[in-house]
């Protein structure tokens, strides 16, 4: 199906419209569709007042549980699956201020156990320096001063050992001249830093691999847990909370990893590259 970015995100009250609709056209009330769906009432009462956006297996069952087929049935999931997916474009985030973006991811990573970060492109700001940071929002108009700040205060949450870190880089990432040789250097520096952390597993894919990748990276993507997925382009966030969606992202992660190194052989080759950054300022 085609989406439309305006509406992604914005068809929980349709979708809780069409459901309640549903049920009370095969007459059934909230406590019979509860059961027959193992679901508590309260749970089919919160997706039918939208106060809750209901997983597209959720829907599934429910549509079962109530016969409903054929068009109906098709128009109902392809609601719930706009539901599900929501798009953050870039201009509204900088209308609204960058800072708060990282306020929003702030709150996200508090309720995170597992992170999986996948970044073909560039550095995370969670493993960022300050010179990194400020280089990379460099093309942003305006003052970024709290927005630096936020980015680097984010980076505590490295230091919570209930919260599990896995960092995927391909050596492009890592080696991409976005800031000065010497300011590259510290920041790959740091990179071998943080891979020490004992939560924390960093690592690199090199482009001397032995052997064919069958996978292309396509886009910067993290994964949280197992609730949702943020996949980064160039002009905005598409947010994807569908299980299968999550579930796809990290299948894609695993095989990634697989051809990644880590520990003391990917901050060997962080070392070797932070010496030719180093050399380029002499």
């Amino acid at each position: 199906m085609t989406f439309d970015p305006e509406t992604l995100g914005q068809s929980r009250s349709d979708l809780a419209g069409v459901l309640k609709n549903e049920r009370k056209r095969a007459g059934w009330t909230q406590v019979r569709l509860a059961k027959r769906c193992n679901m508590s009432q309260t749970r089919v009462s919160n997706i039918e007042s939208g106060k809750l956006t209901p997983a597209i297996v959720d829907v599934e069952l429910i549509l079962e549980a109530l016969g409903a087929e054929g068009t109906v049935a098709t128009e109902i999931l392809a609601l719930a699956r706009a539901a599900n997916t929501e798009w953050q474009d870039h201009w509204g985030s900088q209308r609204r201020g960058l800072d708060k973006k990282q306020n929003e991811l702030a709150r996200l990573e508090a309720v995170t156990t597992e992170f999986r970060f996948f970044l073909p492109t560039m550095i995370t700001g969670l493993l960022a320096t300050p010179d990194y940071v400020r280089d990379s929002l460099s093309r942003n108009s305006g003052d970024m001063s709290k927005t630096v700040a936020k980015k680097l205060e984010r980076q505590q949450i490295l230091m919570d050992s209930s919260k599990f870190f896995t960092f995927l880089l391909t050596e492009q990432a890592v080696r991409w001249p976005l800031a000065s040789p010497l300011a590259m250097a510290m920041q790959l520096d740091r990179l071998a830093s943080v891979s020490r952390l004992p939560n924390v597993r960093l690592g690199v894919i090199p482009l001397g691999l032995i052997g064919p990748v069958a996978e292309t990276p396509l886009s910067v993507f993290t994964v949280y847990d197992r609730r949702l997925v943020q996949v980064e382009t160039h002009t905005g966030a598409l947010i994807l909370r569908d299980h299968r969606d999550v579930s796809a992202y990290r299948e894609d992660f695993e095989r990634y990893e697989s051809h990644a190194v880590f520990g003391e052989d990917c901050r060997s080759l962080l070392g070797d590259w932070s010496m030719i950054f180093t050399r380029q300022r002499q």
